[in-house]
């Protein structure tokens, strides 16, 4: 069981979009990983996968890319067992460039809160290091910090 479970509520959907953005900001593959089904089904921008493997090799790779990623996620709509969501994450590359992707995710997931199939569009910004807003140390976004909409994303 991965709580919260559907059908989901206003507060079970922000839950369950706040522990999958501590989750991908732990840059841990396998912790990620675990949120979803042994067979879970991706689109990643252009990239169809599927599997915990997959999934596991897929992270590894973009975050052997997008350096000292940090990333804020934000429930756009939910229904049942289905969670749309929407995120920003800054980023730089390995010659210093800064950038900032916006998307969408739409969600499924099982009735044991496993999730079954995500499907993610993203564009990527570039921006200078003095344009960056998510600025708080590696790990779980605080608290207190301002989320999407207080920042004007």
């Amino acid at each position: 069981m991965r709580p919260p479970l559907p059908p989901f509520t206003a507060e079970t959907a922000a839950a369950k979009a706040r522990a999958a953005e501590d989750a991908w900001n732990s840059r841990d593959p396998e912790r990620v990983a675990l949120a979803y089904t042994e067979d879970s089904r991706w689109r990643n921008r252009a990239e169809f996968f599927s599997g915990r493997a997959e999934i596991v090799a897929f992270l590894r790779r973009k975050w052997a890319r997008e350096l000292e990623y940090r990333l804020i996620k934000e429930v756009w709509a939910f229904t049942g067992a289905r969670i749309a969501v929407r995120f920003a994450y800054e980023w730089h590359d390995d010659s210093g460039a800064w950038f900032r992707s916006h998307g969408n995710e739409q969600w499924e997931f099982t009735g044991q809160g496993l999730m079954r199939r995500r499907e993610a569009s993203i564009n990527d910004l570039v921006i200078t290091a003095a344009d960056r807003r998510f600025r708080w140390p590696a790990g779980a976004r605080p608290a207190d910090h301002p989320g999407l909409g207080e920042l004007g994303l």
